[in-house]
């Protein structure tokens, strides 16, 4: 009888594709994905460790399996992602037991080898070429880098993810290439400072590819622009610090969405001196200018922090007035929450209250809102370009070019298809709007 395994995955975009190489693997030999963890008889949970939060529902979610253990013994357990990965003592996961395996994600290719069963099967040397198992036809991310040498120091990426490290141009090219044969539609680069990406083989680059001598992340869109049957093309999450007029330009290749997520994380200088980031308030503002110049139309996103460590309300108003500056349409907010092993945890103090930090979280959230439904009024009217995602009830729904999520009346059918759709109304974080072949 084939062995069943269900994964659940707690974080960001690249916690998500790291799952889809986890299910890759697992269908390679001969494993059977279940959609409840009842059905499972391996369980894998793969762990952000950004916030507090996340780890003690780890905790919470290990102990709800073992109880699993009652009507099936021979459950295996398993831990991966970002909380093995900065764990360098051990003393997270005696704080978890019962789990059976715990490992970094760049581990991934020796969990063959652990699992009893299937003790004997082969081992990638890279987790990274272990095809993943997409979740859909239309859409994949793609992982160009991992890790970070930044060391912000709020962050547990380098501890959690080990140092920067590029995948070469042609590995990266031959996933989209098959992914593309396969009817794909849209990619998303991944990486920690994805704009910083340096070619392990820059020999792959086209000869005629223009940014070849400029900038390795610009050529790489270059390249990719250039393979038949991708439409889209977005990444996520470049560093201020890196933007250059390269990848400014390369904003502008066709394929590239209309639309750019910058995080910020503070308006104010010292709070971002604090933080270990490496560019000013000023700098920030400069490269949203140049943007908008290269390709007026684009929509801008960041993501921002309230109440980092001696934050005052001065600062906190600094990082308002950002938002207004640069005209954002959206943000993703956060407060401060201390990270054991962390920089920030080590050298500050965690002084701001959680009371003002959430009232601070409200009122930039309050911003945020009243912009976006500002912003998002000149849809109205305009007919934007949308893959379809879902439909339930005749109602499909999915991203325009400009991530703004749009709703119109459809069929199933039209599911992972691009479509135009006209809009009518335009409200916080939704357009809505008519396909011409349903009105």
């Amino acid at each position: 009888m084939s062995k069943k395994f269900f994964i659940l995955t707690l974080g960001c975009q690249m916690n998500k594709n790291d799952s889809e190489r986890i299910a890759g693997l697992l269908s390679s030999l001969g494993f059977t994905a279940v959609d409840k963890p009842e059905a499972g008889d391996v369980l894998i949970l793969n762990t952000c460790s950004v916030r507090q939060a996340a780890e003690d529902r780890v905790c919470g979610l290990v102990l709800n399996w073992q109880e699993l253990r009652r009507t099936n013994p021979d459950l295996i357990i398993a831990v991966t992602g970002c909380l093995p990965g900065r764990d360098k003592d051990g003393r997270l996961r005696r704080k978890i037991p019962g789990v059976d395996l715990w490992f970094g994600i760049d581990e991934l290719p020796r969990l063959p080898v652990w699992l009893k069963e299937l003790n004997s099967a082969p081992a990638e040397k890279d987790y990274l070429a272990i095809a993943p198992l997409r979740q859909s036809p239309a859409q994949a991310f793609v992982t160009i880098q991992t890790g970070c040498n930044n060391f912000c120091t709020y962050c547990v990426v380098p501890s959690a993810r080990g140092r920067e490290r590029n995948r070469p141009v042609k590995d990266i090219l031959a996933e989209t290439r098959a992914f593309a044969v396969g009817g794909g539609l849209e990619i998303t680069l991944l990486g920690q400072t994805v704009n910083h990406y340096l070619a392990p083989d820059p020999e792959s680059f086209c000869k005629n590819n223009p940014f070849k001598e400029r900038d390795d992340f610009s050529a790489l869109l270059w390249e990719l622009n250039q393979i038949a049957g991708i439409r889209r093309i977005h990444f996520t999450a470049p560093d201020p610090q890196y933007i250059n007029d390269a990848q400014i330009e390369a904003l502008k290749l066709s394929k590239q969405m209309n639309y750019i997520h910058l995080p910020a994380q503070s308006g104010d200088n010292e709070i971002l001196r604090k933080m270990n980031r490496k560019y000013t308030r000023e700098q920030y503002v400069e490269a949203i200018k140049k943007i908008r110049a290269a390709r007026p139309d684009i929509a801008i996103g960041a993501d921002l922090i309230v109440g980092f460590c001696g934050e005052t309300a001065e600062q906190f108003k600094n990082t308002l007035d950002l938002y207004q500056e640069c005209d954002l349409d959206i943000s993703y907010n956060a407060m401060y929450s201390e990270r054991s092993g962390t920089p920030a945890a080590r050298a500050f103090k965690d002084d701001v209250p959680r009371a003002i930090k959430k009232q601070r979280w409200d009122e930039l959230q309050e911003l945020m809102e009243k912009q976006a439904l500002r912003k998002n009024q000149k849809y109205v009217g305009q007919t934007v370009e949308v893959l379809v995602e879902n439909c339930e009830a005749g109602l499909c729904s999915g991203n325009s070019r400009e991530m703004k999520f749009t709703q119109f009346l459809g069929t199933p059918d039209l599911v992972d298809q691009i479509i135009n759709v006209k809009i009518f109304e335009a409200k916080e974080w939704v357009l809505k709007g008519e396909n011409p072949k349903f009105q």
